[in-house]
């Protein structure tokens, strides 16, 4: 009766939060005043921090956000997800469905769960749209302060969001832009609710805010923008815990999730980023460690081949990933890897026919597309090469590198608007708006240019002089 009860209580606290959450603020922003400040607040980060948008890194982060948002039910935004390049222990979820993952807090994960309830958490907060629910329209100048506002939240402390709280009200502003108590654990219920229908335990949420409650413990001196902007980690522990409690015997069945693509995914940008020695030396420490299982111990040999090519040790690299290759022979992405390592080794041949080989056999790997188009562009090979970029451009338009690239084939084959078109498009979603709308007038004013060629870059710099709009 007991168990009936908690049911029945844990239910219609859905529903009480559902239906405060659909009583907004006649003052909040409208859905299309925040997509705007959305879009605004992009570019500053583009500006501020390298993203790592490598096509495969991109596309398993795209594929788990998908899977939240098919349970999540109809939204007012579609989602982009993006990995920042920083060592902060962070994450932010943007007005208008953009949500930021950086690197920092990808390496404090141990599985797969816990970046899906990290994500869940945040796709929470722009479903129920927490942030416009906190924007009162007459205290606010215009959406280019308030995206302002943003960005300083979203790159936390240091040169670069002194820079831009430049303005009393843009720090003002920025003062009352984090997550209430309410709203955490509003997010923190629709997440746990998403990832039993998602068939994932939630006990990935539980272990994410552990580490939460850790990191805070133990530097509560300074403690990261995250636990700033998304408080209580010891209360909204004990709320998930409560819940997993009323539901134990609901759990029991559900699988544990398995972590392979997590790991390579992990391991993969962790090993991009700086200390790659201090990686090497924890990778060696997993692999010897006799608490891991052999997946685990597995997939740190593959941490340690990506850590020796980032290092240039390509012989001990392809030795390593041969091993993980021969335990996990069906994995296809395992040999595009050994496609990508053979083309940085400089033997480019060996690399065209192991790369060519995983596109044809998956014309949807654009990991194994962009760096296909990379070998044919070293051979000499620009019209095939060409195509392979205009493909990864299509299934990522805001892929800043493929833009760099066509832009050195077009300048390759003397074609100068087709080059002033990429570099506009590269600057672009670098972040660099001037030196975009630089190159994108050189298209508006060349005398060969077609009307095609001048209508593109009209859009374009339609886009640069919104994003630009105080």
């Amino acid at each position: 009766m007991r168990k009936l009860f908690y049911k029945y209580i844990a239910a219609l606290l859905v529903a009480i939060m559902i239906q405060a959450a659909c009583l907004q603020s006649a003052f909040a922003l409208s859905v299309g005043e925040e997509r705007k400040i959305g879009e605004q607040l992009l570019y500053q980060v583009r500006a501020a921090f390298p993203l790592v948008d490598d096509p495969d890194l991109v596309i398993y982060l795209r594929s788990l956000g998908k899977e939240v948002l098919e349970v999540a039910g109809l939204q007012y935004f579609d989602y982009h997800f993006y990995i920042v390049q920083s060592g902060d222990f962070n994450a932010f979820a943007a007005p208008s469905g953009l949500i930021f993952f950086y690197t920092g807090l990808i390496g404090a994960m141990e599985s797969e769960d816990e970046l899906v309830s990290v994500l869940a958490h945040e796709i929470g907060h722009v479903a129920r749209r927490h942030l416009a629910g906190r924007m009162e329209k007459g205290k606010l100048v215009s959406a280019a302060s308030l995206a302002v506002a943003l960005a300083a939240l979203a790159l936390g402390g240091g040169a670069a969001t002194q820079a831009l709280l430049t303005g009393s009200l843009a720090a003002g502003q920025s003062a009352t832009l984090h997550y209430s108590r309410k709203h955490e654990e509003e997010a923190d219920l629709m997440a746990y609710g998403w990832m039993k229908e998602m068939g994932r335990h939630p006990v990935g949420q539980e272990k994410m805010l552990e580490t939460m409650r850790r990191v805070s413990r133990y530097r509560s001196d300074k403690l990261p923008q995250y636990l700033l902007t998304h408080p209580n980690p010891e209360f909204r522990l004990n709320y998930v815990q409560s819940l997993m409690v009323v539901d134990q015997e609901d759990l029991v069945d559900f699988e544990s999730t398995d972590d392979l693509e997590f790991l390579r995914f992990k391991y993969r940008i962790m090993s991009s980023s700086d200390g790659a020695e201090r990686l090497r030396e924890y990778l060696v420490s997993q692999i010897t460690d006799s608490r891991l299982d052999a997946k685990e111990k597995l997939m740190a040999k593959y941490g340690l081949s990506q850590v020796e090519r980032r290092l240039n040790n390509y012989a001990r690299s392809e030795i390593l990933l041969d091993q993980v290759i021969a335990a996990i022979p069906d994995w296809s992405i395992l040999k595009t890897d050994r496609g990508v390592l053979l083309f940085e080794a400089g033997r480019v041949e060996e690399a065209r026919v192991i790369l060519a080989k995983a596109f044809s056999e998956n014309p949807k790997d654009m990991y194994a597309a962009y760096n296909l188009a990379r070998v044919n562009m070293a051979l000499g090979n620009l019209n095939e090469a060409e195509n392979l970029f205009r493909v990864v451009s299509y299934d990522l338009p805001q892929y800043a590198k493929v833009y760099f690239e066509l832009g050195k084939i077009a300048t390759a084959k003397k074609e100068e608007v087709p080059a002033a078109i990429a570099l506009g498009k590269y600057n672009l979603y670098e972040g660099k708006l001037k030196l975009a709308e630089f190159s994108l007038k050189q298209v508006m004013q060349h005398g060969q240019a077609t009307e095609q060629e001048k209508n593109e870059a009209g859009r374009l710099l339609e886009t640069i002089k919104n994003l630009q709009e105080k």
